[in-house]
């Protein structure tokens, strides 16, 4: 049996194959990535739908929304008056994404809702288009929110992408926040589980990507989104420019060291600027024994608890820390 011999220009070109497919794969089970949404509320919200089975019914249905999510006739009551807005991450959807927390929150008397974007209808894999773009869809959502609620202000919890420089852009660029007059936000929370918000080395794929000049062959396959997300990028640098946050928003990021997909996790944390406030917590300086990765950290009942907690802080819970392993095992 003969061997071809591999020349080092095809041994080049191969190693970049399979850095470039690596890097694909590993956005696409870490970051569970023009439609919204649709229209008509979820199913009643019953019991907290397991991950797989959200991944499944994400996967056939990728336009449904999650458990207990838009309710169009909700109106906020008095001890929860703002809506909560969750924001998916990327290369997945609103089913998949939020199924667990979804329904959580409206047991606990919250209006939920859980818009689609970065992605066409019929399609699971969204979030992938330009951030700038995403974060322009977002604002017209929140819009149609805050005009449906009668609502003055929205909190937002977000993983990843949607979690972190997603809503950022929404916030500085977008309407989100009024600088000049802060307590006209039309946000007053957001919450961050895994967030990319200084960008991502990809556990090092994205630093190779980066460093071949791959971002944009990466992104052809994967979606804008990627390059934005690398350390680096044009979305980070402007959005870094002049800070981290924006007065009169109450910021909370829930990160985990386990985390393969936004790297290194402390590149989540943000720094408190002028009039706003922030709280960046690692999941497991709370709870030791939890080993919740970036994935698994949406289907965390301790991260869920945090989220809770930092929604309503005049009634925090303890939390009651429960063991947990990553989805994908290890």
């Amino acid at each position: 049996m003969s061997h071809r011999r591999v020349r080092p220009a095809q041994r080049s070109r191969l190693i970049t194959w399979w850095a470039t497919a690596g890097a694909v794969t590993a956005l696409a089970l870490g970051l569970p990535g023009t439609s919204v949404a649709a229209d008509r509320p979820a199913p009643p919200e019953g019991g907290i739908t397991s991950a797989p089975a959200a991944f499944v019914r994400g996967t056939l249905q990728p336009d449904a929304a999650p458990p207990g999510a838009n309710n169009w006739k909700c109106r906020p009551t008095a001890a929860h008056p703002r809506p909560v807005v969750l924001l998916h991450a990327t290369l997945t959807n609103a089913h998949t994404n939020w199924s667990m927390l979804s329904p959580q929150l409206k047991r606990a008397g919250y209006c939920v809702f859980a818009p689609n974007f970065g992605g066409a209808p019929g399609v699971p894999f969204k979030g992938t288009r330009h951030i700038p773009d995403s974060a322009r869809q977002v604002a017209r959502y929140v819009d149609r929110v805050l005009k449906a609620t009668g609502s003055r202000q929205v909190d937002l919890v977000g993983h990843s992408q949607g979690g972190g420089l997603l809503p950022r852009w929404y916030l500085r660029f977008d309407g989100g926040t009024n600088p000049a007059r802060p307590s006209h936000n039309k946000v007053r929370r957001l919450i961050g589980l895994a967030p990319s918000n200084h960008g991502t080395t990809l556990s090092g794929l994205g630093t190779l990507t980066t460093a071949l000049g791959l971002n944009p062959t990466v992104s052809a396959v994967a979606g804008q989104a990627y390059a934005d997300q690398m350390v680096g990028s044009r979305v980070n640098t402007t959005l870094d420019r002049d800070g981290d946050t924006q007065r009169g928003v109450a910021y909370t990021v829930i990160a985990t060291r386990y985390d393969e997909a936004v790297t290194p996790y402390h590149n989540q944390f943000l720094t408190a600027g002028p009039g706003a406030t922030v709280r960046n917590i690692t999941l497991q300086d709370v709870c030791p024994q939890d080993r919740s990765e970036h994935l698994s950290i949406a289907y965390d009942s301790n991260a869920a608890q945090l989220v809770l907690d930092a929604l309503d802080p005049a009634h925090a819970e303890r939390v009651h820390c429960r063991f947990s392993a990553p989805l994908l095992g290890g």
